[in-house]
């Protein structure tokens, strides 16, 4: 775990614990219940979820297992011990021997060494499911927050509608105002009220995603969110060479890495090992005791035993070329991981600077140009030079680009999520490739 702990610090400075004891569960318990008292950030619920979800507590216990092969596989093999006794007419014999592969034993440092790469591997997995929370935790907060202030904006747009169609009624009762301006204003709240319907709808629903990466239930769910999203950096970081960064940072590339050894290790085992995969030395002794005419006889053997496969039918020839295709796929996924990744870091560093230009534009052109509108358009409608539908237009469109803006933000926190995972893993696109991996099958290919 020490591994993992030490990636969660380094890359998304976060702490991350393996709940083994009831001490440890309290402790957990004690922290995420001070994160959940305040109003929930970015940062603080993916603490909560790194320490409260259960899904990433398998994961480590996954990690455990792994370790535990790691551990047996150093081990030499145990010798096998046999005794048998057979006895009729008048006699006994006892016979029991001692054997032991020897094969695995001269072996022991070479497999000893694959699965210490393995165990790497299975650690790299690890690291990368914890990155993957870390990542949807953030995704499914900017969701609820996103959606919470649309919401609430709704709300007060919903008041300034209501009020509209209240006041163009009254004005229809006394005759200042005509039908299809009474008309329009209640078709105006309606729209209204079927938008913030919708939006209360996306709010609950990306509340229960954040709540499901948060791992949370009972008292857990009536944790708070901000009002509103986090404004938008003044200027973007200089990132250059992420092409690089993400070859030498991403936990998927590593792993691949990883596989890639054990697998070139598995096939220099299999190929030192293709003519001889049995070779076992043992030592036998066996007692004898007979009654005969003269009395009871005994009788002592003791010798030494080898046994050795004969490659009559199996030369080796299909291990090794089991263990050398394993080796093939290993650098073939390792090379298209490389395009890949390269790819998405491009693809995701697009992504950041372009939503931010357009989430910046709507913060500095489009909204101060859009109030502007709106209050010339009420200056004129109080000025009786426009009528009831222009101003309401006015009003719809205010409200989309106001709507517009909130989702724009969104969109660039978002990416900015994605552009952090291309760079060190745990996004949608990386992963540990298509299938298990082989280098298993190959040392077990070795190992018999």
């Amino acid at each position: 775990m020490s591994a993992v702990q030490d990636a969660a610090r380094g890359a998304i400075a976060k702490d991350v614990v393996k709940i083994t004891s009831e001490d440890d569960a309290r402790r957990a318990r004690e922290r995420v219940d001070a994160l959940l008292a305040a109003p929930l950030t970015s940062d603080s619920a993916v603490q909560v979820a790194l320490l409260n979800n259960r899904g990433l507590q398998a994961a480590y216990n996954d990690l455990g297992v792994s370790e535990a092969d790691y551990v047996a596989a150093s081990l030499p093999p145990n010798p096998v011990v046999s005794i048998a006794r057979t006895a009729g007419k008048g006699s006994v014999e006892i016979e029991a021997s001692i054997v032991l592969n020897i094969l695995a034993l001269f072996t022991l440092p070479a497999r000893s060494e694959i699965a210490a790469r393995e165990f790497s591997q299975a650690q790299y997995r690890t690291v990368e499911t914890t990155f993957r929370l870390a990542a949807e935790t953030r995704r499914a907060w900017i969701r609820a927050v996103a959606a919470q202030e649309l919401v609430n904006y709704l709300v007060q747009a919903r008041l300034s509608a209501e009020a509209a169609a209240d006041l163009m009624t009254r004005l229809g009762e006394t005759g200042a105002a005509s039908k299809l301006d009474q008309a329009r204003a209640g078709a105006f709240n309606a729209e209204i009220a079927v938008q913030l319907a919708q939006a209360r709808l996306r709010a609950r629903t990306d509340r229960e995603a954040l709540i499901r990466a948060l791992g949370a239930w009972g008292k857990d769910i009536d944790f708070k969110l901000p009002a509103s999203l986090p404004p938008l950096p003044r200027n973007l970081d200089p990132a250059t060479n992420v092409e690089v960064e993400a070859i030498q940072r991403r936990v998927d590339v590593l792993m691949a890495r990883r596989e890639l050894d054990a697998t070139a290790k598995a096939l220099g085992l299999t190929q030192a090992t293709r003519y001889i995969s049995l070779l076992e030395l043992g030592g036998g002794g066996t007692f004898e005791r007979s009654k005969g005419a003269e009395g009871t006889e005994r009788s002592h053997k003791l010798g030494p035993e080898l046994g050795l496969e004969i490659p009559i039918f199996d030369f080796g020839e299909t291990g090794v070329r089991r263990a050398r295709e394993a080796y093939l796929r290993s650098l073939n996924r390792l090379a298209e991981k490389a395009v890949n990744v390269r790819s998405q870091a491009r693809a995701a560093q697009q992504a950041y600077r372009a939503s931010y230009e357009i989430a910046r534009r709507y913060q500095t052109s489009v909204l101060p140009l859009r109030k502007i509108v709106s209050d010339e358009a009420l200056l004129r409608y109080n000025g009786m030079l426009i009528d009831v539908f222009e101003l309401l237009t006015t009003v719809r469109e205010s409200i989309a680009s106001s709507m517009a803006a909130i989702e724009a933000r969104r969109d660039f926190l978002l990416a900015d999520v994605d552009f952090q995972a291309a760079i060190i893993g745990g996004g949608a696109g990386s992963g540990g490739g298509s299938g298990e991996s082989a280098a298993p099958a190959a040392v077990s290919a070795a190992a018999h």
